[in-house]
This record gives structure tokens, sequence and C-alpha cells, in this order.
């Protein structure tokens, strides 16, 4: 009797074990989208917004005002 208990305890950890390690992979896969996420971020939104202000007055100077201005 103890032997069919100890099979069964041994049963559940290994289903337990394939399911935390089936967590972590997941986990790992959702830590790197949200990291990429964050990095696509970061080169569509703010690096523009920071080059903005260098490029705008070069831009302005070089439009040509209309007369009488």
């Amino acid at each position: 009797m103890p032997n069919e208990q100890l099979d069964r305890i041994e049963i559940k950890l290994a289903e337990l074990e394939a399911k935390v390690n089936a967590a972590v992979t997941s986990s790992e896969k959702v830590r790197k989208y949200l990291m990429w996420t964050a990095i696509v971020t970061i080169a569509v939104i703010v690096l523009p917004l920071l080059i903005l202000p260098l490029l705008l007055p070069a831009f302005l100077s070089s439009v040509a005002l209309p007369a009488g201005f």
C-alpha cells in the first residue's frame, strides 16, 4: 500500500513539474514580448520627440517667408 501511494505522489510531482516548466516558459515569452514592445515604443515615439527640437530650428530657417514679413 505505501508503495502505491509513493508512486501516485511521484506521478503528481512529475505532472506539477511539467506545469511549472510550462508556466516558466510562458512567462519568459511574455517578458520578451514586453521588452520588444518597450523598445519599439521608445524608437517610434520617444526618439522622434527628442530629435524634433534639434531639427526644427534648421527646418524653420530654411523655409522662405512670404514677402512683407
